[in-house]
């Protein structure tokens, strides 16, 4: 799934809509792409960046097909990229906004947002606001609730998605056989996947040996303090400015001498340039499209364990149906466990087991379930 490629793949599965949609008052322009909705409504987030494109959006609907699929959630697979480069709140949210009421003919039966790349909480309340449905996104604020007082928003914030991380590295690193507290990791990324990433692995007993963002980090061979790293995330710094320990440049994470690697910041991090310096046995998907899969291949074929994006960062969606269905905090965090655990556990197995490479085997579980329902439907 090569995001350079630039062209819109029509298969059986899909795409459904590609929407292209354009407010000459502000120059708003972004891009909607509903991929496949038998399972139930298109879900997937709204991205806002300078260079999103409409074959990007394309790439990451699809990929929410098989995610939502494997999930064993009744959404369907789409995404939403707005071009932004740039501006303050009251712009921003005259983008949103604009987007909202553009799209709006497709939402709830086709698609219901959520966040994702330069989006939160606050974006999500504003394009409810626009189009008079709180059930138009999810990953709203917490405050912001039904009339009721109840179905309340469960925002992003609160780190469902690297909560999912953690728990699908844990399964990676038992079932490869390693003690979980002997176990040395490295973090590419340090926004709110990495972050929640880095605090449920600590608290799983595994050693965080290094953590970037896009300015540098740190490496410590003997563990970094998660209390220190998280006062600098609270001050809004980098883990660079971390007391103690090697300053690494964001790069340099790739070649360290570690067990588990985690990729949890942009597409294409794992590269053709970087991929022979990896020394670790596990790789985990944090992010979107970390790599091409054809390197996946070859770490597969080198014995390295890749989780597969799509298995591993499921807690994002798995937490925006657990919204969309009313549930609490608590309710929600003990869905994603579940849900992530079963599909990690059940891919991963199958993969050792057999040999196969792991995306293959989530990838034919994923179009099972499409299949199946599409011919009953």
């Amino acid at each position: 799934m090569n995001l350079s490629e630039k062209t819109v793949k029509k298969d059986k599965y899909g795409p459904e809509y590609v929407v292209e949609v354009y407010d000459p008052k502000i120059g708003m322009e972004g891009f909607l792409v509903i991929d496949n909705t038998v399972l139930g409504p298109g879900k997937g987030g709204i991205r806002m960046t300078p260079g999103v494109t409409k074959e990007e959006v394309y790439r990451l609907a699809r990929t929410m097909t098989w995610k939502n699929a494997l999930a064993g959630i009744p959404f369907g697979g789409a995404k939403a990229g707005i071009i932004w480069k740039g501006g303050d709140d009251i712009l921003k949210k005259q983008f949103v906004q604009s987007f909202a009421k553009a799209i709006k003919p497709f939402l709830m039966k086709k698609y219901i947002a959520g966040p994702d790349v330069n989006t939160g909480e606050k974006e999500m309340q504003w394009f409810v606001e626009a189009t008079g449905n709180l059930r138009a996104a999810t990953g709203k604020p917490s405050k912001l609730c039904h009339p009721t007082g109840e179905k309340c928003g469960l925002p992003h914030e609160l780190g469902s998605t690297g909560y999912g991380v953690a728990i699908a590295a844990a399964i990676a690193i038992k079932l490869k056989g390693f003690n979980i507290s002997q176990t040395t990791v490295a973090i590419e990324g340090f926004g709110n996947v990495g972050e929640f990433t880095f605090k449920h692995l600590a608290g799983m007993g595994a050693k965080i040996v290094a953590i970037t963002d896009i300015n540098g980090g740190v490496y410590d061979k003997n563990g970094l303090d998660e209390k220190i790293l998280l006062h600098l995330k609270r001050q809004k710094k980098s883990p660079i400015e971390y007391p103690g320990g090697t300053k690494i440049e964001t790069g340099q994470i790739f070649g360290l001498p570690v067990d588990v690697l985690i990729p949890a910041a942009v597409t294409d991090s794992v590269n053709d340039k970087n991929k022979n310096e990896i020394k670790a046995k596990i790789i985990v998907e944090g992010s979107n499209i970390p790599m091409k899969e054809t390197i996946e291949e070859e770490f597969f074929k080198k014995a390295v364990l890749v989780v597969p994006d799509f298995v591993a960062n499921a807690g994002g969606v798995i937490s925006s149906y657990a919204e969309y269905m009313g549930y609490s905090h608590e309710k929600m965090f003990k869905l994603v466990e579940r849900k992530i655990k079963n599909a990690t556990t059940a891919v991963l197995k199958r993969s050792l087991k057999e040999n196969i490479n792991p995306r293959a085997v989530a990838m034919e579980i994923a179009v099972k379930r499409v299949e199946e329902k599409s011919e009953n439907s």
